[in-house]
């Protein structure tokens, strides 16, 4: 639920019609249709267009998505005497959305001087355009001017807070963000973004403390359990997001990212048979979840549980995941220091119908059952010595 903190379009941009321009109206058809040859000849030379009517032909152009068009119809009309403050904004509306940042800027900027800072929409615009171009400082300073006239401007808060927290000022996020829940108090979305900055700054209890208030509000939320989870694990205290981790999945038990994160604390805490059980749900509500089945395949080989690890590498590879394929190989390997290479073969053949076309993987096979052949024809070599006889006894 958390949102992308930065919606760089700003509302005003899908306007097109900045202050000042109005749309034509509506022409009233005809009575009756005049045929082509009844038809008054046109003049000689068209009458000049008025700078309104381009601006007017260029906001219907805009509307309709065809920005390059209607920035060719602004620049005329800017030429023949259009209000400079409502054809800069325009210019820039359209500069935005042909992805020309620069010159988008420099268009909103020059807006908010003609309209002595007055025109709010054109400074939020070139805020906007100054993050895309990661102008963070005079993002921010921009923001800043425009809430001083809009301070009820919730979402302004936020893209302001995002701003700050890309130049490391969490401070400044927290403080925007402050402002902006007063505003919203029922956006869940602004608590985690509050949580974020305190955990930036290693602020842990803070951040949880905050979490926990907003999920006393709001009970159905579980992600704010697993966040709290997420917030333990991120400080190390592995008890205490195992506990949050599972407080939320007695909610919400079909959950596999969260079993899966759930199993990664167990094994830091040590406990890899417990973490074993969390993988085992986590498949059991999302089989191709082939990261988890090779999580399994670790823990058991750690654990010296070859056969689960060998079943769990198999069924990782299935889904497509290579790391499979190191496991098995790593299994194999095992086997092979064990001196049973005829383990190590079979490991890696049951790989080959899943990699026919891996040669490497072919050789490694090959390699392992020719060791096994030399071994038992080495054994079958001992076996068939014969034993020196002793000489009997005087």
């Amino acid at each position: 639920m958390r949102r992308n903190l930065h919606v760089i379009l700003a509302a005003c941009l899908c306007a097109g019609i900045a202050f000042g321009a109005t749309a034509p109206a509506a022409a009233k058809p005809p009575a009756t249709a005049v045929s082509a040859d009844k038809a008054a000849p046109a003049p000689a030379t068209a009458p000049r267009q008025s700078a309104i009517d381009l601006v007017n032909r260029g906001n219907a152009l805009y509307n309709k998505g065809e920005f390059a068009k209607a920035l060719i119809l602004y620049r005329k009309a800017e030429a023949r005497g259009a209000e400079l403050g409502t054809i800069s904004f325009n210019i820039g509306n359209c500069l935005y959305r042909l992805d020309k940042l620069p010159e988008a800027a420099a268009a909103f900027k020059k807006t908010e001087r003609l309209t002595e800072g007055k025109y709010l929409p054109a400074i939020f615009n070139l805020a906007a355009v100054l993050f895309r171009l990661e102008q963070y400082g005079e993002s921010i300073a921009a923001y800043r001017r425009a809430l001083s006239q809009d301070a009820d401007n919730a979402s302004a808060w936020l893209y302001l807070a995002d701003a700050y927290g890309r130049t490391r000022d969490y401070v400044g996020s927290l403080q925007a963000l402050e402002k902006a829940r007063a505003l919203d108090p029922e956006d869940l979305s602004i608590v985690y973004q509050m949580a974020e900055a305190h955990a930036a700054m290693k602020e842990y209890p803070e951040a949880v403390t905050l979490v926990r208030e907003a999920f006393a509000r709001k009970p159905t939320e579980i992600d704010f359990l697993f966040y709290i989870g997420d917030l333990h694990r991120t400080q190390g205290d592995l008890e205490a997001a195992a506990g949050a981790y599972r407080e939320g999945l007695a909610l919400r038990e079909k959950d596999p990212e969260t079993w899966y994160k759930l199993a990664d604390v167990l094994a830091q805490d040590k406990k890899p048979f417990l973490a074993m059980d969390c993988l085992q749900r986590a498949l059991s509500f999302k089989p191709d979840f082939t990261d988890a089945a090779v999580f399994m395949g670790n823990l058991a080989f750690d654990a010296k549980w070859w056969d689960r690890a060998e079943a769990a590498y198999v069924e990782a590879l299935r889904g497509g995941n290579k790391e499979g394929l190191e496991g098995l190989r790593n299994l194999a390997y095992e086997y092979h220091q064990q001196g049973r290479n005829d383990r190590a073969s079979q490991v890696l053949s049951a790989a080959l119908p899943l990699r026919p076309k891996d040669p490497a993987l072919k050789a490694e096979v090959e390699q392992y059952r020719a060791l096994e052949t030399e071994s038992a024809n080495a054994a079958k070599a001992n076996a068939t010595k014969v034993a020196p006889t002793r000489s009997a006894p005087p």
